[in-house]
């Protein structure tokens, strides 16, 4: 890897579930106890505000509970000590990537941590427990809603994002199921401007075939390891 390669860095689910806080697809945990259609959807909120509410606040509270894992604190350390760009963008909305250390981090569908108003679009800091109809500091109109990007809805930071991708010289997919778009075809977008591709991931993912270079196993080992041969030194 030359010293001035530009790294991009998708992280996913997997890469906190080793710091507790689940994936969607985790057995017992709070995804599992609500329909995505009820709880991650602007046609939810509409229908019962304070089940989407309370869905969150459980969140905000089990993510400030959260620590950082050995695999945030090696992205973080890949940041400090490799020479060229390393851009970290991440579909999580814990705040474990800054926890850890790591600078600038796109946070493409949002972070528990804020709030939204519905109408206006003014952001500000969440408070651990959102209520219905949490008045806007701006606007004072009772809409406030966590800010984060919801299935139907846009993700954050697109176009900087896609900017990125085609500078990349190393893309790398942490973590994530390769199943939700967008994201799932950032690993075309840098392979088409040349980047060289890896997957790090516990498993397979729906899109592990379309990368050069695949390595499995928790994130804690594999990330870290990675990192150390990225950067030539233990």
């Amino acid at each position: 890897m030359e010293k001035s390669a530009k790294i991009v860095i998708l992280t996913g689910a997997g890469i906190s579930a080793e710091s507790g806080l689940g994936t969607f697809r985790d057995e017992g945990g709070l995804w599992a106890q609500h329909r995505i259609e009820d709880v991650a959807t602007p046609e939810g909120f509409a229908r019962n505000p304070d089940l989407v509410h309370g869905f969150y606040n459980a969140r905000r509270v089990q993510a400030a509970k959260a620590q950082p894992n050995p695999a945030h604190r090696a992205l973080a350390r890949l940041q400090a000590e490799h020479t060229g760009e390393v851009v970290i963008i991440t579909q999580n909305v814990d705040a474990l990537h800054e926890a850890g250390g790591a600078a600038q981090v796109l946070h493409m569908h949002g972070t528990l941590a804020g709030a939204l108003c519905a109408v206006c679009g003014h952001r500000w800091p969440a408070p651990l427990e959102m209520q219905t109809g949490q008045p806007c500091p701006a606007c004072a109109a009772p809409a406030g809603r966590p800010d984060v990007v919801w299935f139907g809805e846009m993700p954050y930071f697109m176009e900087e994002i896609y900017a990125h991708l085609a500078e990349a010289d190393l893309f790398a997919a942490i973590g994530t199921s390769g199943e939700v778009y967008p994201a799932a075809a950032f690993v075309d977008e840098a392979h088409l401007a040349g980047a060289h591709t890896v997957e790090l991931n516990l498993e397979p993912s729906a899109a592990a075939s379309r990368f050069g270079e695949r390595r499995f196993g928790p994130a804690s080992e594999t990330v870290p390891a990675w990192v150390a041969e990225l950067l030539g030194r233990p």
